[in-house]
């Protein structure tokens, strides 16, 4: 069977809507992608600031915007599908939203963006609340990209994901586990601002700088560390908890990089631990495909790859397009499967009862 789908995401790290148009070939459970067009949407200012503040407005206000988001990323779809002239051409939208509310224990998630209004501005079918299921199953409703390295990517061992959260997967045999393994790109960028910087690039600035060993300890002290998987992470922790305990320390910008990033590199090798305390990964020497905004950060790969040196795993860092649309390529893989009633979310990764079909479909069109 062939697919012809669009996937949207939009992140913790607030750098944009990720759009990919993506080609799928199924045959026999084996999947085989394409993606033909992808791009991505800055956000212009008032648009970050809606999405960053989302949290602290009241009911109606929070329902009003989430209408409006709706209609903004239809907007976005449409300039995508003029731009690259792809009219009747794309059988669905797979939208992730952006994440505001992400309370799992509460059984609670919410992603901004309605659906309904996505498909009343494409009049195409869309595919949204992707979490929402997992989560009222008990699960963590994340990460859920790792069914994409289950089908797509499962020539490796490890993925890794380095956006505003990275996250970590891994499989043995047909079994997969993964979880959030730190804030990154989103506290990274939140420093780099304080310089007049979008984000730190090629990590020059954080190279520049010294570890702060006692604020490293400190980061590396947060309780969500020693949990066990599967858990999740919320946006707003690196926010409100990783990013004020940086700046409290009143370290330089430079040295302020330079202890995140050594820190998020020692929590990636401590879940390398976990996961192969667990059983999850081989014994020898594996592979890590790296993916996301912090993929082009070479000072943070080099750190990263220092520390898994002694696990003899080595990270590969794919093709850009790969690395820049992987999950909004996951979204549209989900958004198919979601249309072939098979399962898109894995309970192995999640904590959930079950493996499920999640997704709420919207149909765009008129019958």
């Amino acid at each position: 069977m062939i697919y012809r789908a669009i996937g949207l995401m939009s992140g913790s790290s607030l750098d944009g809507l990720d759009i990919a148009f993506v080609h799928f070939h199924e045959n026999a459970g084996t999947w085989i992608f394409d993606i033909e067009h992808a791009e991505c949407y800055p956000y212009p200012i008032e648009w970050i600031n809606k999405l960053q503040n989302a949290t602290a407005l009241n009911a109606l206000d929070y329902q009003l915007l989430h209408s409006e988001y709706g209609h903004y990323l239809g907007e976005k779809v449409n300039a995508f599908i003029n731009k690259y002239q792809i009219q009747y051409q794309v059988q669905f939208i797979a939208s992730h939203g952006h994440t505001t509310f992400h309370f799992p224990h509460r059984k609670m998630t919410a992603q901004l963006g309605d659906g309904a209004a996505i498909a009343a501005e494409t009049g195409i079918p869309v595919i949204s609340d992707l979490r929402a299921l997992d989560v009222a199953l008990g699960g963590q409703g994340a990460p859920i990209v790792p069914i994409g390295d289950k089908l797509l990517f499962h020539s490796y061992p490890y993925c890794l994901n380095i956006g505003g959260i990275a996250n970590l997967s891994a499989r043995n045999g047909n079994a997969y586990v993964s979880f959030d393994v730190c804030p990154a790109n989103r506290v990274l960028n939140l420093l780099a601002a304080t310089a007049g910087k979008e984000y730190d690039e090629g990590g020059n600035m954080a190279a520049s700088g010294t570890v702060n060993d006692q604020l490293l300890h400190a980061l590396n002290g947060f309780p969500y560390y020693q949990y066990p998987f599967p858990k999740s992470l919320s946006n707003d922790f690196g926010v409100h908890e990783v990013y004020p305990l940086i700046r409290s320390a009143e370290t330089s910008v430079d040295d302020g990089l330079r202890t995140c990033v050594e820190h998020i590199a020692v929590q990636v090798s401590f879940a390398v631990e976990q996961i192969k305390a667990g059983g999850y990964a081989n014994t020898g020497a594996e592979t890590m495909l790296v993916t996301g905004g912090g993929a082009f950060n070479t000072f943070l790969i080099q750190r990263i790859q220092e520390y898994l040196d002694p696990h003899q795993v080595t990270l590969v860092v794919p093709d850009a397009k790969t690395v820049k649309f992987k999950e909004a390529l996951v979204m549209a893989l989900i958004g198919v499967l979601r249309w072939r009633e098979e399962y898109n979310v894995l309970s192995s990764v999640t904590g959930a009862t079950r493996n499920s079909v999640g997704g709420a479909l919207w149909m765009g069109q008129e019958a």
